[in-house]
């Protein structure tokens, strides 16, 4: 079985000590593709080395991430610009988003970052890899200004089926990771409603780890602990869950 984590960040420094031998973890486990999103400007440098250091199994991607959007955004993502035109190889613009988590005061900063990459996105033919928390009416709300959809993955998806509908319809994928197996969940009975064609996996690692992780450094070998859950869920085998959303992501990112 091959399995893709859609988006991990193997590159930061919670992996400093052991970064190869967690990526040979996660081949082992059946993980072969890594897609890597980038943050800011501060992590362009690790993102490309480990994807240079691994090119048949990490991926990267390039955007800023909106909670690195400050009031200074636009020389951040000059930087992200430049990355983008230089020749190298990127899967996506990502993540990119809208994150009223923590501050709803740049709420207009990073909708106008999030819009302007999205462009790019088009520019350049390429799939976005969005995170949106507290945000996802807001965040589909910018989308529909786009004069056409770039494609891609809403990221860690927890939206109603509702919401869910509504981003398929535009012609994205639903990103699923270990929150699909907290208990308190309630993916899974939106996820019941919603067929595996519309599902990409995911760890967003080193962050929401599944259970029985939970709470600890999450990687992306864990990846097959968010399978099982899908298995249970839709009642088909891991082998088919595998083969189902790698292929979903090998379209989206065209690797």
């Amino acid at each position: 079985m091959n399995f893709t984590d859609t988006h991990t960040h193997l590159y930061s420094e919670e992996f400093n000590e052991d970064r190869v031998q967690i990526i040979e973890n996660a081949i082992n486990a059946g993980v072969t593709k890594m897609l890597l999103p980038n943050v800011d400007s501060k992590t362009i440098n690790g993102l490309m080395t480990l994807s240079s250091q691994f090119p048949d199994n990490c991926f990267p991607m390039m955007g800023l991430h909106p909670c690195s959007v400050s009031p200074n955004y636009i020389s951040e993502l000059g930087t992200i610009y430049n990355q983008l035109k230089n020749g190298s190889k990127y899967y996506a613009v990502g993540e990119i988003g809208i994150d009223l988590y923590w501050d709803k005061t740049l709420f207009d900063e990073q909708a106008k970052a999030f819009m302007l990459q999205c462009q790019w996105a088009l520019d350049l033919g390429l799939p976005i890899a969005i995170h949106t928390r507290n945000a996802t009416r807001e965040t589909i709300d910018c989308l529909k200004q786009m004069p056409k959809q770039p494609g891609g993955v809403f990221h860690c998806f927890s939206g109603t089926l509702e919401e869910a509908n509504e981003v398929i319809e535009m012609g994205y994928k639903l990103g699923i990771g270990g929150v699909v197996t907290f208990k308190n969940s309630a993916l899974p009975n939106v996820l019941k409603q919603i067929d595996l064609q519309h599902i990409l996996l995911e760890t967003d690692a080193p962050y929401l780890s599944p259970e029985p992780y939970r709470g600890k450094r999450n990687e992306s070998a864990y990846v097959p602990f968010v399978a099982r859950k899908l298995v249970e869920i839709y009642t088909v085998s891991i082998e088919d869950i595998a083969m189902q959303t790698t292929a979903n992501a090998l379209s989206v990112f065209k690797i």
